[in-house]
């Protein structure tokens, strides 16, 4: 079961090669929300169990600018490109974007447009992680998930439903919200939800709840 507003890419991939080395077969649930990295990780599964509520998102790189706001990287680029242009056309705005770019460094703009370069690959791993897709199979879908997952969307927080999902080739099982198996997983999620902040481990004999301690 995933809910996760995203994370690092790099891992994500790593967690589901490992969960496919350990599982004959790998079903992500995705009961509310699973974006960016979450998303890379659900696309490395056999199968993609959604529902009405269900959402996948924008594999979308985001960087920390100051203490706590984070960035996509393609705004970044692009803030700094349009700078460029202005200055390059009006040389006097230079002070008013020296200033209003004062946390982007030239290295920083490297780096984010060296994340948004390795995207791609990034998906073409995740999707790979899954033993049966052939690489012909993990090609096409590269090609048709570059557009909705890479380059369309505008927001980090935009939307990736079930159907579009299931339409563009991933293995997506859309539940009935009706059905038993549907009502049953809400039910658990709902537990893990109103737990608030918490880590919560399961297997086949016991679950085990880590709660951080207030400050």
């Amino acid at each position: 079961m995933l809910v996760s507003p995203g994370g690092d890419g790099e891992v994500a991939v790593r967690l589901v090669r490992a969960a496919q080395a350990r599982c004959a077969r790998l079903t992500v649930i995705v009961p509310d929300y699973a974006k960016s990295a979450a998303t890379l990780l659900a696309l490395g599964a056999h199968e993609i169990l959604m529902g009405p509520t269900s959402d996948l998102g924008p594999v979308d790189p985001q960087f920390q600018l100051g203490e706590f706001d984070l960035v996509s990287v393609k705004d970044m680029i692009a803030a700094v490109e349009r700078a460029l242009d202005d200055v390059a056309g009006r040389p006097d705005t230079y002070p008013l974007h020296a200033s209003l770019l004062a946390d982007v460094g030239a290295l920083k703009v490297e780096q984010a447009r060296s994340a948004l370069a390795r995207t791609d690959d990034l998906v073409r791993e995740a999707l790979s992680s899954n033993p049966e897709r052939g690489s012909g199979d993990v090609d096409e879908l590269v090609q048709r998930l570059h557009e909705p997952l890479i380059e369309a969307p505008k927001e980090h927080a935009a939307i990736f439903g079930a159907e579009y999902a299931k339409e563009l080739g991933l293995p997506v099982t859309i539940c009935d919200p009706a059905s038993d198996q549907w009502k049953r997983i809400w039910r658990l999620w709902m537990h893990y939800y109103v737990l608030g902040p918490a880590q919560v481990y399961e297997n086949e004999f016991v679950s085990q709840i880590h709660r951080q301690a207030e400050e």
